[in-house]
């Protein structure tokens, strides 16, 4: 999984070349409408998720989008897994030691009652986690063209294809506030369920539901 740099809408210039009959404005109008991407991608089955959110990218907005994956899975899709591998940089929002991030995480593990491993890529590596050749593809795939507005955005997102699929699309306008952080004291309960590899402690973290703790 991953966040990507914020789409701007309008008749902005975004290099490649021009779809259509189209010009594009040749300097900075004052962008009032962006969407921050957020990106996951089953590597067994190939399917990408792609949601689109409207406000702030924090710790809340990436769970919601997890909660949104699960929950579209059927239901005897979800029996299958054993355990939920999720590989991410180790951005801000999401990071080993992000505690809003880690509290969220500990409550979808108990949701889901699937154990949850959360495997980190180092610094300066983020080109070998998969979700990265998704937004490669994206990029190439509308490049050029104008995102005058979220129609437009939507509907270049959801023609994509990666391996022979079309990305499962979503828009959030929930609003989330950010600096949401946990007090020594709470973020001390949490951790006690988190099972952090002795060697790698911010960057393997494994998570047992409530049940299997």
């Amino acid at each position: 999984m991953d966040c990507k740099a914020t789409v701007n809408i309008g008749e902005y210039s975004r290099g490649g070349e021009t779809r259509g009959d189209n010009k594009a404005a040749d300097h900075d109008m004052g962008c009032e409408e962006k969407y921050t991407p957020f990106g996951l991608v089953d590597e067994d089955s190939g399917q990408f998720n792609l949601s689109f959110g409207s406000s702030a990218k924090t710790s809340d907005f990436i769970v919601d989008n997890l909660y949104g994956w699960w929950e579209r899975l059927p239901a005897e899709e979800r029996e299958t897994f054993s355990l939920i591998q999720i590989k991410s940089d180790n951005g801000p929002e999401s990071s080993g030691r992000r505690t809003q991030f880690l509290k969220r995480m500990v409550a979808f593990a108990d949701h889901t009652q699937k154990p949850i491993q959360l495997l980190y890529y180092p610094p300066y590596h983020s080109k070998y986690n998969p979700v990265e050749r998704c937004w490669g593809i994206l990029e190439k795939h509308w490049n050029g063209a104008l995102l005058v507005d979220v129609d437009a955005m939507l509907g270049w997102a959801k023609s994509m294809t990666w391996k022979g699929l079309n990305p499962i699309v979503n828009i959030s306008r929930e609003v989330y506030q950010k600096g949401i952080s946990l007090s020594k004291e709470d973020m001390q309960k949490i951790e006690a369920r988190l099972h952090r590899n002795p060697i790698l402690p911010k960057w393997d973290i494994l998570i047992r539901p409530a049940l299997m703790v």
